[in-house]
């Protein structure tokens, strides 16, 4: 299998990344390590907080979220990193038995105006819940490299 360069994306493409159901285990484990807020580990105190319950940490839904990036599109593509991140939205809570898919859609696609070899494609990922819900965007550049470089 050939791998994706700059050349087979364009703006309005939409890529399914596939889905993760999250568990209290895994939300518990993951926040203990690094992010240790009593509403992500602890379910009792979780539960007189304003989300009345145990909820993921925000950073644990981006790195499920990368998870997914990685299996679904970067693992088949001539991927060179990114360069940051433009925007990152939690935009409602993820709890246990939420089971969340991405999406990813393409935004633009430019050359490197300074590098020959690669360019940049503008990316939109979202995270909707099963119950229809928008919980969690991002937009950020993703580098990839070009199939050949430009003559000149």
């Amino acid at each position: 299998m050939s791998l994706l360069h700059l050349e087979d994306f364009e703006a309005g493409q939409t890529f399914d990344l596939g889905q993760h159901m999250f568990g209290e285990d895994e939300i518990v484990e993951f926040a203990t390590q690094f992010d240790p807020q009593p509403f992500h580990i602890d379910p009792q105190a979780a539960a007189a907080s304003n989300f009345d319950g145990l909820i993921a940490s925000g950073w644990h839904t981006g790195s499920v979220f990368m998870r997914l990036l990685v299996d679904g599109l970067l693992a088949r593509c001539a991927s060179m990193g990114s360069p940051g991140v433009d925007e990152l939205r939690w935009l409602a809570p993820v709890r246990p038995g939420d089971c969340l898919t991405a999406t990813l859609q393409i935004e633009d696609v430019r050359p490197s105006k300074s590098r020959p070899d690669r360019g940049f494609i503008a990316t939109r990922a979202v995270l909707t819940n099963q119950d229809g819900i928008d919980v969690f965007t991002l937009r950020a550049p993703l580098m990839m490299r070009r199939r050949t470089e430009p003559a000149g």
